[in-house]
This record gives C-alpha cells, structure tokens and sequence, in this order.
C-alpha cells in the first residue's frame, strides 16, 4: 500500500471529455497520471462507485462546493477516482456538476487502484473489485498527506478534513 512519502505509480486513467479541445477529443481520453502531476498540487479522493449513496451524497458534493476554498490554499486541481469506466464518470460528473470543479477519472479495470494497494473486494454486494473510500494530498507527484477509511465509514476522507490538512 502507498505512504505518506512515496511517489504515486504511474497508471492510465480515463475521462469523459464532453467539449472537444486540442490534444483532447470528445468522449473518454486517456491520461497519464505520471504526466498530469508533474509540478502539480492535487487533491485525489477516491471511492467505491459513481452514484452510490455516500459517494454521490456526500464525497463529491464536499470536494465540489469547495473548490475555491482549496485553490486558495495552493491546489491546482481535484480528482475523484473510481474503479467505474469513463462513460459512467462522464455521466456522474454531468450529475454531480462537477465541471471545471473536479476531474472525474475512471480506473475500469482497477488497475490504478491495485497499483496503489486501495483494492477492495465488494463481491459481496455485487461491485467486484473496488477503490477504497481515501483521500490524497500530492505535490509533484509525492504523497503529502494520506486518508483512508475503515470500511463503510466517512470520517476522513471528507472535503473538510482535506482543507485543514492542505
């Protein structure tokens, strides 16, 4: 499992790109998590699934309606990560409105995820193989802070508890 200290894995994640740009075509584009921290402050929070109860309810919600307040405090961008495909993270984003707010990333194959040790089995109720609830400060790529949940909890992860930490 990654700590505090290290450097992220490098790993392919996808996003819904809905408005064409240069270097960027509409619908799911690959990126390279390596490249897109570098000189780069991030917050990434991870959870389960896209429109899950407390994920959609609460997670998001938090990160999203308080954007301005990290961007003051030095953060360049927000990511949620989920063990769930573009198409899906596009149409989470749409709902959660979290354009120009919060990049929503897809780990599909849970690659990213398993690279990062956050794997969790949800087998149980019918997810497979998913991203345990955490959240992230990265500074160029190195882990600055690190916030896991214990299973079926959200104490720590949250917006709130990112700010202060930021």
């Amino acid at each position: 499992m990654i700590k505090i200290g290290e450097t992220l894995p490098d790993g392919v994640l996808s996003e819904f790109i809905a408005v064409e740009t240069e270097g960027c075509s509409l619908g799911p584009n690959k990126f390279h998590v390596a490249d897109l921290v570098k000189g780069k402050k991030i917050v990434i929070f991870g959870l389960p699934g896209a429109f899950t109860p407390t994920c959609s309810a609460k997670h998001v919600p938090g990160y999203r309606d308080h954007v301005a307040e990290f961007k003051a405090k030095g953060v360049d961008e927000i990511w949620c990560v989920s063990v769930n495909d573009a198409f899906v993270m596009g149409a989470w984003a749409t709902d959660q409105q979290t354009e120009g707010k919060v990049r929503m990333f897809g780990d599909g194959s849970a690659i990213w995820t398993k690279a990062l040790g956050l794997e969790m089995d949800a087998s149980a109720f019918g997810m497979g193989i998913r991203m345990q609830r955490c959240s992230m400060l990265v500074d160029n790529g190195v882990i600055k802070t690190l916030n896991l949940e214990v299973a079926g909890k959200f104490e720590v992860s949250d917006a709130g508890t990112m700010l202060a930490q930021v």
